[in-house]
C-alpha cells in the first residue's frame, strides 16, 4: 500500500517537473536572458544617454514561438526570474523591477498569442505573410501596449520619468524585438546544423566582421554601407541561421564602438545624446529586415528549384517505370520525344525511332484510319483513341492502343504538339479473339444439332421467320420440304440406337450433298424428321430437289430389314407459298406437314406436293395422284 502511494506521489510530481531536455532549454533561456539583460542594463547605468537595444524580450519571444503552448508558463516564469536577477544585480528598486518585468511579460505574451494562434504553428520568417504579421503584432502591438501601460503607471511611481516614456519604451523594445527575435529563431530552428564548407566560405563572414569593426570605428569613410551587401553575401553563402548570428555580432561590435565614441553614429551625440543609440538601432533593424527580405526571395527561389527537381525526378521515374510509351509527336506522327519503354515494346531504341512517322511503323491497312484521326486533331479535336498495329523488330506487327491529346498553346491557342500514350494490347487482342471464337463456338452449338451437325429447331425457326419476312418484302416464293424416315422405330429395334444415330447422320449427309445453295437450310426438325427451307424457289423446283434427296439416299443403300423396300427410305412433304399479309410462317409448315402425312398414308417412300392437294369447303387442298411421286426404292 505504501509503495502504491509512493508511486502515485512520484507520478504527480513527475507531471510538474520538466523533462531533462525541457529543463536544459529552460536553463539556457534563463542564462541567455540574464546575460542579455545584464549587459544592456550595465551599459545604460554606465552611460545613461546610450539607450541600447532591449534584446531580452526578443529572446524570450523567440523561445515562446518555438515551444509548445503548454510550456509557455514555464518559459514566462524563467524569463521573469532572469529579468528579476538582473534587477537585483544592478541594485534596482523593487517597485521598478516588478513593474518592468510584468510589462515585459505582457509584451512578449501579447506578441506570442497574436502570432501563434494555433499550437502547431511555427514561425516562418521567410514568408511575406508571416513577416507582415510579425511586424504588426510583435514589433508594434506588443511594445505599444506595454509602453502605453508604462506611460499610465509611471506618474504614480516615485522615480524619474523620461521625457517621452511611451516612445522611449516602445521604440527600444520594438527595435530590439525586430532584430533579436528573427535572429534567435533562425539560430534555434537551424541549430546551426546547416552544412557549410568553411574552407571555402570562411572569408565572407571574416570580411563582414572586419568591415564592421573598421566601419564603426572611424567616421572618415562610410564603410557602414558595405555591411549590408556583405550581410546578403553571407546569407547566400552560409544560410539564414549563420547570417542572423553574424548580424548579432555586427550589432554587438557596432554597439560597443558607438558607446566608446567611435564611428559616424557617435559623432551625432552633439545633436542629441540619445541620437547615436537610435541610429544604431535603426541601422541594425534595417540590416535584419534586409536579410529576411532577401531570405524570402531566396526561399521562393529554392522552393521553385525544389519543385522543379521533384518534377524532374517524378518525370524520370514515370518515364523509366511506365510500361506505356509516352511520346510527343507532330502532326505528321514523327516523335520529338519518346520514353525508354519503346524498346521493351518494339525492340527499337528511342534514338532509332525518332523522326519515324506512322508510315514507317504502322501497318499499311491501319494508315487510313490513323490519317483520318490526325485530320480531326488538326481541325481542332482535343483527343482521340485508336487501335492499330505497329512494327516490332524481327517479329512482324503487334497491336497497340494509341491515346492522342492535342496540347494547346497558352498564347496562340494553336496545337504545337500531340501527347500520345501507346499501350501494348496484343494480349488483350488475343484474349478478345479467343473470346470471339468461344462466342462463335457457343453460338454454333446453340443453333446446331449435336448428332447430325445440321441446324437445330431453333435455327430452323429463326431462318423460316427471316425468310418469310424477306419473301413478303420481295413477293418471292418460299418452299419447304419435310422429310420423315420410314419405319425408323423398327430400324432402331432391329439394329440398336447407335446404328439408328448413324443412319440419321447419313440421311443428313445425303441431304447436304444435294442442298448446296448458300441461302438454303437443312435442319433437323425433330426425332427422325428433317426440314429443308428453300428461299426464292418455286414448287416445281422444290419437287425436283425432293426427288434428288431421295436419289442421294437411295445411292447409299442403307439396309433396313423392317422395310418392305429393303433399304432406308424417306417420305417427303413439299409446300410452296408466296408470303403475304395476314399469313404466318406456320402456314407453310402446316401445308408441308399435311403433305408429308399424305405421303405416309399413300405407302411411304414417296414425295407429296401439298400445293396440288384437293380441298373441301373451308379446308386446305388435298393431294391428288399426280402430286405424288414414288421414291427410287419403289
Amino acid at each position: 500500500m505504501g509503495g502504491e502511494l509512493a508511486s502515485k506521489s512520484s507520478h504527480a510530481w513527475g507531471r510538474w517537473l520538466p523533462r531533462p531536455r525541457v529543463a536544459v532549454r529552460l536553463a539556457a533561456c534563463f542564462l541567455w536572458v540574464t546575460f542579455a539583460s545584464v549587459i544592456v542594463g550595465y551599459v545604460e547605468q554606465w552611460k545613461p544617454e546610450n539607450n541600447l537595444l532591449w534584446v531580452a524580450n526578443g529572446l524570450i519571444l523567440a523561445y515562446l514561438l518555438l515551444a509548445p503552448r503548454k510550456l509557455w508558463p514555464a518559459y514566462l516564469l524563467t524569463g521573469f526570474l532572469a529579468l528579476s536577477l538582473r534587477m537585483l544585480l544592478l541594485s534596482a528598486r523593487r517597485d521598478e523591477f516588478l513593474l518592468y518585468n510584468l510589462l515585459d511579460m505582457i509584451e512578449v505574451t501579447t506578441g506570442a498569442l497574436l502570432l501563434r494562434r494555433r499550437s502547431f504553428e511555427l514561425p516562418r520568417f521567410t514568408t511575406p505573410a508571416y513577416l507582415v504579421r510579425f511586424f504588426a503584432f510583435a514589433v508594434l502591438a506588443g511594445p505599444m501596449l506595454a509602453g502605453a501601460v508604462y506611460a499610465l503607471v509611471l506618474p504614480f511611481l516615485r522615480t524619474p520619468a523620461p521625457p517621452h516614456p511611451f516612445l522611449s519604451w516602445a521604440i527600444s523594445d520594438s527595435l530590439g524585438i525586430a532584430i533579436s527575435t528573427p535572429a534567435f529563431v533562425a539560430v534555434f530552428q537551424t541549430r546551426l546544423r546547416h552544412s557549410v564548407d568553411w574552407r571555402r566560405n570562411w572569408f565572407y563572414p571574416a570580411l563582414l566582421l572586419a568591415v564592421a569593426i573598421v566601419g564603426f570605428s572611424q567616421d572618415t569613410f562610410p564603410l557602414i554601407c558595405v555591411v549590408y551587401p556583405l550581410l546578403v553575401l553571407v546569407l547566400v553563402r552560409v544560410g539564414l541561421g549563420y547570417a542572423s548570428l553574424f548580424t548579432l555580432m555586427v550589432a554587438a561590435i557596432a554597439g560597443w564602438l558607438t558607446i566608446q565614441g567611435s564611428g559616424l553614429f557617435a559623432a551625432m551625440r552633439t545633436i542629441d545624446p540619445a541620437l547615436p543609440s537610435r541610429m544604431l538601432q535603426i541601422a541594425m533593424a534595417s540590416a535584419m529586415f534586409l536579410i529576411y527580405t532577401v531570405s524570402v526571395v531566396l526561399e521562393k527561389q529554392r522552393a521553385s528549384e525544389r519543385r522543379l527537381e521533384e518534377i524532374v525526378v517524378l518525370h524520370n521515374m514515370v518515364m523509366e517505370h511506365s510500361r506505356d510509351v509516352i511520346m510527343l509527336i507532330d502532326f505528321d506522327g514523327r516523335p520529338r520525344f519518346i520514353s525508354p519503354a519503346v524498346y521493351a515494346m518494339t525492340g527499337w531504341k528511342p534514338d532509332e525511332t525518332m523522326r519515324r512517322g506512322f508510315a514507317e511503323v504502322a501497318h499499311p491497312d491501319d494508315l487510313p484510319r490513323i490519317e483520318q484521326l490526325m485530320g480531326r486533331l488538326r481541325r481542332g479535336a482535343d483527343s482521340a483513341v485508336i487501335e492499330y498495329r505497329i512494327r516490332r523488330r524481327g517479329e512482324g506487327y503487334i497491336w497497340v492502343e494509341g491515346s492522342f491529346r492535342a496540347l494547346r498553346g497558352t498564347e496562340t491557342g494553336r496545337y504545337p504538339d500531340i501527347l500520345q500514350m501507346v499501350r501494348d494490347i496484343s494480349e488483350r487482342k488475343r484474349a478478345q479473339q479467343q473470346l470471339q471464337n468461344a462466342y462463335h463456338a457457343v453460338e454454333a452449338l446453340a443453333i446446331t444439332d449435336a448428332l447430325t451437325g445440321l441446324a437445330n429447331r431453333r435455327r430452323f425457326d429463326q431462318c423460316l421467320s427471316s425468310e418469310w419476312r424477306r419473301g413478303m418484302r420481295e413477293r418471292k416464293p418460299l418452299s419447304m420440304l419435310l422429310l420423315d424416315v420410314d419405319l425408323f422405330k423398327s430400324y432402331n429395334d432391329n439394329n440398336g440406337h447407335l446404328r439408328g444415330d448413324s443412319c440419321l447422320k447419313q440421311i443428313a449427309e445425303a441431304a447436304m450433298d444435294v442442298v448446296v445453295r448458300p441461302g438454303d437450310l437443312v435442319a433437323r426438325f425433330g426425332g427422325e424428321e428433317f426440314a429443308i427451307i428453300l428461299p426464292n424457289t418455286g414448287n416445281e423446283g422444290a419437287m425436283e430437289l425432293a426427288d434428288e434427296v431421295c436419289e442421294a439416299l437411295y445411292g447409299r443403300k442403307l439396309p433396313h430389314s423392317g422395310s418392305p423396300h429393303g433399304f432406308v427410305s424417306v417420305s417427303v412433304g413439299c409446300a410452296t407459298m408466296v408470303p403475304s399479309l395476314g399469313q404466318h410462317a406456320t402456314s407453310l409448315i402446316e401445308v408441308a406437314d399435311e403433305a408429308l402425312y399424305k405421303a405416309k398414308r399413300n405407302g411411304r417412300n414417296r414425295v407429296c406436293n401439298g400445293n396440288t392437294m384437293q380441298r373441301g369447303p373451308g379446308e386446305p387442298q388435298g393431294c391428288g395422284a399426280s402430286a405424288t411421286r414414288m421414291g427410287k426404292t419403289a
